[in-house]
């Protein structure tokens, strides 16, 4: 195959004037990737960002078998040319050996991340057909979800999420602890339904409104998809899963770290953080503090300690807090009366932003926990 494309390599060349074959090997390994950087490729195309100026024809192809999700691969063959690996991935190395080929490969701004702004000013690329959207109303059904129901995705990363990446364990968070937030949002009508591949425990709840559909075997590729476009909005620890919901132009509420990464480019989001504790003198962290140790991008939990902080994970009752931040302010119920929090916060984060803005965030758009910024006015 190598040898038969080094000819079909040269013609792709000489044509590229007239038209220019581009191809991308597609990262289906990991849902946050399947799911965001497919999207934001579209978006980028319909808004006419890192597309060429010239007629050009796209294709891609699957890196790695099996995908993690099923439906999603279903979906995504709707929207997009996806050929077999067998056929493209010896014309890309090839192409990659002889000089001059980069104008082949397609690339997008940030990967995952919508450095653009976009997800605010374009719609969801990807659909249901009819039958699989009488599909998943089945299923709701089944999940004790009536019909016309709200419901709320929460996903909380724990160590059950590839082991084998204990380094990330500063990323994990205890289930048991979304419990209030879980059950206060069902006082308010909602279903919440707990998601997750893997996971450790089950939920200590028996609000009949709180589906722990992670741990009681209902899970499917095809539920994961429905579940994360039709819910109301997500709760999230940032995890791949978020990225549905994201790519569906669903409302997010992250609890993250670190917190250099936190999303800040839709209006429909809002994140708080785990506190940063010094070990030294147990005095907890200030954002600017935070960003001077270089631990604002930190990826290891050997980072945290290697640098004298530990993490305190969010309590019930803060995570409780942004979640009803949330709720009231899609339903419209909010009071703003936190205007001189949010611009100190946002203006300490793009201050100590400096080159990286563009590579991570763009437009600062997304708020802050207020009740957190109120409570913990120092950070």
């Amino acid at each position: 195959m190598y040898v038969l494309s080094i000819p079909f390599v040269i013609f792709l060349r000489l044509i590229s004037p007239i038209i220019l074959i581009r191809w991308q090997e597609i990262i289906s390994s990991r849902i946050g990737h399947f799911a965001a950087n497919l999207e934001l490729y579209l978006c980028e195309k319909e808004s006419g960002v890192n597309a060429p100026s010239q007629y050009f024809f796209d294709i891609f192809f699957i890196g790695y078998k099996p995908v993690c999700n099923q439906q999603l691969f279903y979906m995504w063959k709707r929207v997009l040319r996806i050929f077999p690996k067998f056929l493209i991935y010896p014309i890309m190395i090839v192409n990659r050996v002889i000089p001059g080929g980069n104008a082949h490969e397609i690339s997008t701004s940030s990967n995952d991340r919508d450095v653009n702004n976009l997800y605010d000013t374009t719609s969801p690329h990807l659909y249901f057909t009819k039958e699989e959207e009488q599909k998943g109303e089945r299923e709701l059904l089944e999940l004790g979800i009536p019909r016309d129901a709200k419901f709320i995705c929460l996903t909380v990363r724990d160590s059950a999420y590839f082991p084998e990446l204990a380094y990330h364990s500063y990323r994990d968070g205890d289930i048991q602890k979304y419990i209030l937030a879980a059950e206060e949002m069902a006082s308010r009508g909602y279903y919440v339904i707990r998601m997750g591949a893997l996971v450790n425990e089950k939920m200590n709840t028996q609000n009949p409104r709180v589906i722990d559909y992670a741990a009681n075997g209902s899970r499917s590729d095809f539920m994961d998809i429905f579940l994360g476009a039709k819910c109301a909005f997500c709760i999230s620890t940032s995890t791949g899963f978020d990225a549905v919901p994201t790519i569906f132009r669903k409302p997010l509420v992250y609890i993250t770290v670190p917190v250099g990464y936190i999303y800040t480019f839709s209006k429909r989001f809002i994140s708080i953080t785990k506190h940063h504790i010094s070990i030294l003198d147990g005095h907890e962290l200030s954002l600017d503090e935070i960003f001077d140790k270089n631990l604002a991008y930190a990826l290891s939990s050997d980072e945290y300690k290697n640098n004298g902080v530990y993490l305190v994970d969010n309590s019930p009752e803060e995570i409780r807090d942004v979640v009803i931040e949330m709720d009231d302010r899609i339903k419209g119920h909010w009071i703003e009366k936190y205007e001189t929090e949010q611009n100190n916060f946002k203006n300490s984060f793009l201050k100590n932003l400096k080159k990286d803005q563009k590579r991570l965030h763009g437009n600062f758009d997304s708020l802050f926990g207020s009740k957190f910024l109120e409570k913990n006015s120092f950070f």
